[in-house]
């Protein structure tokens, strides 16, 4: 009995680990526990935005919180998409996977470029070994692990974002760009599904020539992916494009409306506008 009382006793233990962990990554007051497939996607999405915005959007104070002066730092990623630079947990094993230890060791060492593709590198990693961590721990079988990994995998990966290596898109975004004069650019940077077809009402000629380039223009777009939050091209949604890195943001991660986007000549993402020389 008292050996059964014990197994008893140390798994109450570890879900009691594991719930409060949850409960310091609450959701608008309520309790995050993922259990079932969807939640555990849910919860994958709402770190991975998180991250993101941590190496994008966010990138100056995330830089400047790695100092290479402190101790071992990791990135840490929420539910309610919010991000963190911390020291890794005291427990032994930790309530959750660890992400990337000692992260702000290198962020001197090398070009903030490459160093925040290794971040984002180790990020995605971590997100897979949490998630999978929740799928093993609720007993998830072959058949839910198939369909989170499907879903997962239907997303880009943070290096992905990070990088712009959906270098595909990258070049549509830019011909549609170079197509377009300078007023047609800003007013076509971001766009609802009228706007989406802007840059080739300047050009009817092309559009005389090639029938049918509205609905290719919608497969081209549906393909895109906003530089903040990774996510895809929404007909309902306006968008800018980064003149500079030539990456393209919904108008809301970027906090910039349609009306303002008409006075703006040229468009700097926060993470250009940020850049400067490195010490």
């Amino acid at each position: 009995m008292s050996q059964n009382g014990d197994n008893v006793d140390s798994q109450t233990t570890f879900l009691c680990a594991v719930l409060k962990c949850n409960c310091r990554e609450m959701d608008g007051g309520a309790q995050y526990n993922p259990r079932t497939v969807e939640e555990v996607f849910r919860d994958f999405k709402g770190r991975r935005a998180g991250m993101i915005k941590a190496l994008t959007s966010d990138v100056e104070e995330f830089y400047q919180q790695c100092d290479p002066e402190k101790e071992n730092l990791c990135l840490y990623g929420y539910p309610n998409e919010q991000w963190e630079v911390n020291l890794p947990a005291e427990e032994v094993p930790p309530e959750l996977p660890e992400p990337a230890l000692g992260i702000n060791f290198a962020r001197d060492g090398m070009q903030e470029k490459d160093w925040l593709s290794l971040v984002a590198v180790h990020s995605d990693a971590w997100l897979l070994a949490v998630a999978f961590y929740f799928g093993a721990r609720f007993g998830f079988d072959k058949a839910d692990r198939k369909r989170l990994f499907a879903m997962i995998n239907d997303l880009p990966t943070i290096f992905e974002v990070v990088t712009g290596s959906a270098k595909k898109q990258a070049k549509e975004k830019s011909a549609v760009s170079n197509h377009s004069s300078n007023k047609s650019k800003s007013s076509s940077k971001g766009r609802s599904s009228e706007s989406g077809k802007l840059s080739k009402s300047v050009q009817p000629k092309e559009e005389e020539e090639e029938g049918g380039l509205d609905e290719d223009d919608e497969e081209e777009h549906g393909d895109t992916l906003c530089g903040a939050c990774g996510e895809n091209y929404a007909a309902d949604e306006f968008w800018i494009c980064c003149d500079i890195c030539e990456k393209w943001f919904h108008g809301k991660c970027v906090k910039i409306t349609p009306a303002r986007a008409e006075h703006i000549k040229q468009y700097k993402c926060p993470s250009c506008s940020n850049k400067r020389a490195r010490p």
